[in-house]
């Protein structure tokens, strides 16, 4: 089953069309990875899922539901999750505020919900007082995905997990994205370090100038040497 589906997409910034017409599918309890080079459209698409990009053709559907262009905050209530790549912690609020705001439309005790996130990343509970802004890149990183997780959304949206990480940390965040998704939610992600994302995939997706470039599964995007050579650095 389709979880999410876009179709034909024309979206940018002011008068200018970043995307040109592409296609993305993510199906349910699937790991989907956008790579390609940098200006690609590959946050674009993202933002434009999101509702934080306007697009001027195409069609976005969430579970056969058209989303196309409806704001950020019924996203958020259909059960999609978003992380940029920055901003994306609360700097001056502590670790457990972080997570309470991830759940501020949720009514009712959010105590099983904090428990679920803390059995995926064990550091916020013991870190849980400590002031987000002067936690490591890789911590907040776990705080903004925390955060997401609090809607227990059904798609999980992340532009760029370990930008800035050092390799040990990028290793730890894919095999919590591998965590998060053994649950049952699905990922859409932006990732820079293509190689080991793909590795990770079920399927993925080559950008290059806001068009499809290249489709298959992530490990067919890893075989394939056009691909390799252009986009994953041989």
């Amino acid at each position: 089953m389709s979880l999410l589906t876009a179709q034909g997409i024309y979206a940018g910034y002011g008068e200018a069309d970043i995307l040109q017409g592409i296609n993305l599918t993510v199906g349910a309890n699937e790991i989907v990875v956008i790579v390609g080079p940098n200006g690609a459209g590959k946050s674009t698409a993202m933002k434009a899922v999101f509702g934080l990009v306007p697009i001027r053709q195409g069609r976005i559907e969430y579970v056969g539901e058209d989303i196309t262009n409806q704001p950020p905050e019924r996203m958020v209530a259909r059960g999609i999750a978003y992380v940029p790549q920055e901003a994306n912690v609360f700097p001056s609020l502590s670790v457990l505020e972080n997570l309470e705001l991830g759940a501020y439309a949720i009514a009712g005790d959010i105590t099983p919900r904090l428990e679920k996130v803390y059995e995926i990343f064990p550091r916020l509970k013991e870190r849980r007082q400590q002031q987000a802004g002067v936690m490591s890149g890789g911590e907040r990183q776990m705080v903004a995905m925390g955060r997401a997780l609090m809607i227990e959304p059904r798609l999980l949206m992340l532009d760029e997990p370990t930008a800035g990480l050092s390799p040990r940390l990028i290793d730890e965040t894919f095999e919590r994205i591998r965590e998060i998704n053994a649950l049952g939610i699905g990922v859409l992600m932006v990732e820079q370090n293509a190689r080991q994302a793909l590795a990770i995939a079920d399927r993925g997706y080559v950008l290059a100038s806001g068009r499809n470039r290249h489709e298959d599964t992530g490990a067919g995007l890893l075989a394939d040497p056009e691909v390799a050579k252009m986009f994953l650095g041989g």
